[in-house]
């Protein structure tokens, strides 16, 4: 299939630069994944969508402050890097600013000398390795000296950087949030298991490809970066139990999709594992672990958007998108979202 076929037009002004002040206000599209009938709603109506034995899906990753600005040691010029996997003993997989001028044994050097880190080699797709120095904790560091990793579409500053975490965050790694997730406050999770719903956790490290354009003509060409993943035992007898019972698994986000499909696809069921996963979701897909799909609406020609177009399809999801542009909806991280679904599923 050819990128193109996922191109739509999206007026600027549509993209959301700021978070709602209230989580739960955004807008809510419900489509259904079969016939693509469509229903506007508010987010805080997710309750009257779930079903008692259902089960929400959670990415808990937490997302660094993976963005340190600093210079380079011998001539003072200014320099980026995007943390993006840890490789152990201090060593970091990164997105650099001006890459080409960082070659191996630059040293670079941030806050005032309190974290330094010296480029050991480049990445496959044109990043580098950096090996930090510092004293004390490297995470306090960082914590300290960087910045939310906002995507590039998002030009105003973050006044609250915990807008940019989900309120279930947890497991630090990612370098970008699950932003389906953003949606959710305590309460409204509270409400929903009240209903009966059950809510399990994985975790999947959000990292280069989040960031990497589609470069190819033809989709199948495209080649996805490996981001790690986890599933406790217990998240996974809980889905076993409730696909047994007959509930819907309704995945929040396309990177907790990503985790349940590559699991069920490497072990037949849900089972604990660990691992990276390099899982490039498009039409032709036939999906086997979820049975919904709440979503934020995402960048034209993006591997999210054909993502969804394989769980419904193409011209649904165009359709929708459309249906969405012309109803002025908040597109993006800080954006609206969508939800699609099927009907209760039979005893598998």
């Amino acid at each position: 299939m050819r990128v193109e076929d996922f191109d739509f037009k999206l007026p600027e002004e549509l993209i959301a630069q700021t978070p709602l002040e209230n989580r739960t206000e955004s807008r809510l599209l419900v489509m259904d994944r079969i016939t693509g009938e469509i229903q506007h709603k508010q987010f805080s109506s997710i309750v009257n969508e779930l079903q008692a034995g259902d089960c929400l899906v959670l990415n808990d990753t937490k997302v660094l402050p993976a963005r340190l600005y600093g210079t380079k040691e011998d001539t003072g010029a200014k320099v980026e890097l995007l943390l993006l996997k840890d490789l152990g003993n201090s060593t970091w997989e990164t997105l650099a600013k001006p890459a080409k001028r960082l070659k191996e044994g630059t040293v670079l050097t941030f806050g005032e000398g309190k974290l330094t880190a010296t480029v050991v080699g480049s990445t496959e797709f044109g990043g580098r390795k950096v090996e930090f120095s510092y004293e004390g904790v490297f995470y306090e560091l960082l914590e300290e000296l960087g910045d939310m990793p906002l995507p590039p579409y998002i030009t105003e500053q973050l006044d609250d950087k915990d807008r940019y975490q989900t309120v279930f965050a947890k497991v630090k790694g990612s370098a970008a949030a699950p932003t389906a997730g953003l949606h959710f406050t305590k309460e409204l999770l509270e409400e929903i298991q009240k209903k009966g719903v059950h809510i399990a956790f994985i975790t999947l490290h959000v990292g280069l490809g989040t960031f990497r354009p589609v470069q190819v003509e033809t989709i199948e060409n495209h080649k996805m970066h490996s981001e790690f993943y986890h599933m406790s035992a217990q998240t996974a007898k809980l889905l076993r139990t409730v696909r047994e019972k007959g509930g819907r698994i309704i995945s929040v986000g396309t990177t907790s999709t990503r985790t349940l499909e590559t699991i069920v696809r490497d072990h037949g069921t849900f089972t604990e594992s660990s691992g990276w996963t390099d899982i490039f979701l498009y039409p032709g897909y036939e999906f086997r672990a979820i049975d919904g799909l709440l979503t934020n609406f995402h960048l034209p020609k993006s591997t999210l958007l054909m993502l969804i177009s394989a769980f419904s399809n193409r011209e649904h999801i165009l359709s929708a998108y459309e249906e969405a542009v012309r109803e002025r909806y908040r597109f993006f991280s800080f954006g609206d979202a969508m939800l699609i679904v099927e009907g209760k599923k039979d005893n598998l």
